[in-house]
């Protein structure tokens, strides 16, 4: 039977990669949101989703690809061997875990379940640091987010309603 490999021996970590990219990312403008390493025998690949409160944009993920590949090449200790490197934005389907993502969802449709099972769907308003308000049946609710088990935005083909963006932009004022 082998023997496990030495922790020192068993391949990228993505805390020693984070330190080394997420300033990188940082000097684009934009945030590291996540980052993920898989290997397959030899071969690795490295995927790093970036995103900002204006959005990222294809040239955008080109410049970071290109600073984030110079530096692994740089540094080729921290992957150890061949690797594949995937820079994106994230998706629609992406669940939003944190203010920053609800943030970014402003004026999006989402789908919300609560942990006691309740769910709904409503429209993003203000996101502050410990709940977001969201128009729910043309009504404005506070939803904490340690209450949240999932929520995710919902595609829409076509533009926000202008009375709920209206009721939405009344909070300020209300």
């Amino acid at each position: 039977m082998p023997s496990p490999r030495p922790a020192q021996d068993a391949g990228p970590q993505p805390g020693d990669l984070h330190g080394v990219l997420a300033p990188l990312v940082a000097d684009a403008g934009f945030e590291l949101d996540q980052l993920d390493v898989r290997a397959a025998g030899r071969r690795h690949t490295v995927k790093v989703v970036v995103d900002s409160d204006t959005g990222v944009g294809l040239d955008d993920i080109a410049a970071v690809s290109r600073a984030i590949s110079a530096e692994l090449d740089r540094q080729e200790h921290l992957i150890g061997g061949s690797y594949t490197l995937e820079v994106t934005s994230p998706g629609v389907d992406r669940p939003l875990t944190g203010p920053r993502h609800w943030r970014r969802a402003h004026l999006r449709q989402v789908a919300v379940r609560l942990h006691d099972g309740t769910s709904f769907t409503g429209r993003v308003g203000a996101a502050g640091e410990e709940a977001v308000t969201v128009l729910v049946d043309g009504r404005r609710r506070e939803v904490r987010y340690a209450d949240v088990a999932h929520a995710g935005v919902q595609v829409e083909f076509r533009p926000a309603p202008e009375h709920e963006v209206a009721l939405l932009q009344e909070e300020g004022t209300a």
